[in-house]
């Protein structure tokens, strides 16, 4: 194997690696993994930087130890949305989450 070729499957290989600088992306991070729902990383990882990160997490370990929840990432949102946190958008203006506009 070339030099080349090493090189380019390093590259693959910590392209599939996480790359953690601030508490939130880990706390976004582990949360997703008690929610089974690591597509919505970003999701998760956004909320905990807007808002209390080890309060997000308690709620997301108490819906993974229910095994009754079939779509945890679901319900995660639902329970947040109920209990008043918000969630900013792109925008300067906050919004509850789950609500249109």
């Amino acid at each position: 194997m070339g030099l080349t070729e090493d090189y380019l499957k390093e590259l693959q290989k910590r392209s599939g690696e996480s790359k953690v600088y601030k508490k939130y992306q880990l706390v976004g991070l582990e949360i997703a993994d008690f929610l089974k729902d690591r597509s919505h990383k970003s999701l998760y990882i956004k909320l905990a930087k807007e808002n209390d990160p080890e309060r997000l997490l308690g709620i997301a370990k108490e819906i993974s130890r229910n095994g009754n929840i079939k779509n945890k990432g679901a319900y995660f949102m639902t329970v947040v949305k109920a209990s008043g946190i918000r969630h900013k958008t792109s925008g300067k203006k906050s919004k509850t989450l789950g609500t249109r506009h």
